[in-house]
């Protein structure tokens, strides 16, 4: 079955931020990306969806074709962006989906403006995570994200050598055309000096809200809509490890389920885990 896709520019604070829109009709699922990703992160949970809604996937400010969107960054502000796509779609409200630090601007999108969010799937992120004593934000989300926050400092004399980098990403050992269309999208610049799209500013921004802010703290805590929680098995890097390692607490707060065979990344990009994603977005239970 193939899907209507389009991009829309939507007007925000400093000028438009692009989103992706895979269908035509049904109700809105709003869908947010990681901290160095894109839009494109949900093109197979897209697929999956194949017509049972219109998922919109926002480029976030400073990511993507967004890239040029100006401070401020944080959590706040991402969700204030995430209602002017819901206003420009015409949608009072949406069921709201967050991968990684998604998951944490779809928590503080339902706590500053509950009345337009139905519930939320958090897809391996939106708990918080602890800042160990004595590191810097920045460094701890480097540690986390590893290759994703190195890339964002390099230079790609071509295309080959770029993607051969990505390829060298021990998460993505199944290299799949959804994978490298993500990939694609983020280079630009001009050979021999190849970049990520991706602000330093707006991860460097990013991080010290998520680790020091008090907008995603107080979003879990208060917790005002309905959520739900997807769990990677394995973690950022493929490690044994899962980034949330002991779901225990969470699952106190929430539902929580552990996709089986993912990490961090794979649980949107394989067929298997995004038919699953997709699944809860459009059950009703």
């Amino acid at each position: 079955m193939t899907i209507a896709y389009e991009r829309i520019a939507v007007p925000v604070d400093g000028g438009k931020l692009t989103v992706g829109v895979w269908g035509d009709s049904g109700p809105v699922v709003l869908a947010v990306h990681g901290i160095t990703g894109s839009h494109l992160a949900w093109s197979v949970v897209a697929e999956q969806l194949a017509g049972r809604a219109r998922l919109a996937a926002v480029d976030l400010r400073g990511r993507g074709l967004s890239a040029d969107l100006p401070a401020p960054y944080g959590m706040a502000a991402h969700a204030a962006d995430c209602v002017a796509v819901l206003d420009a779609l015409r949608a009072g409200s949406a069921v709201v989906a967050g991968h990684s630090m998604g998951g944490f601007v779809s928590l503080v999108l339902g706590d500053l403006r509950p009345e337009r969010v139905e519930r939320i799937v958090l897809v391996d992120g939106g708990p918080p995570l602890p800042l160990p004593a004595g590191v810097e934000p920045e460094e701890q989300l480097a540690a986390v994200i590893g290759p994703a926050a190195t890339r964002l400092q390099l230079r790609f004399a071509d295309r080959d050598e770029y993607l051969a980098y990505w390829r060298g990403h021990p998460a993505f050992e199944r290299w799949t055309p959804a994978v490298e269309a993500y990939a694609d999208y983020d280079l630009t610049g001009v050979a021999p000096e190849l970049r990520s799209r991706v602000s330093t500013d707006a991860v460097r921004d990013d991080s010290v809200d998520l680790y020091t802010g008090d907008a995603l703290a107080g979003a879990w805590a208060r917790l005002r809509r309905p959520t739900t929680m997807l769990r990677a098995e394995r973690g950022m890097l493929d490690e044994p490890t899962a980034l949330y390692s002991d779901p225990a607490p969470i699952a106190a707060r929430i539902p929580v389920r552990t996709v089986p065979g993912t990490n961090h990344y794979t649980i949107v990009f394989d067929e298997t885990s995004a038919a699953e994603i997709a699944a809860t977005l459009t059950s009703r239970t």
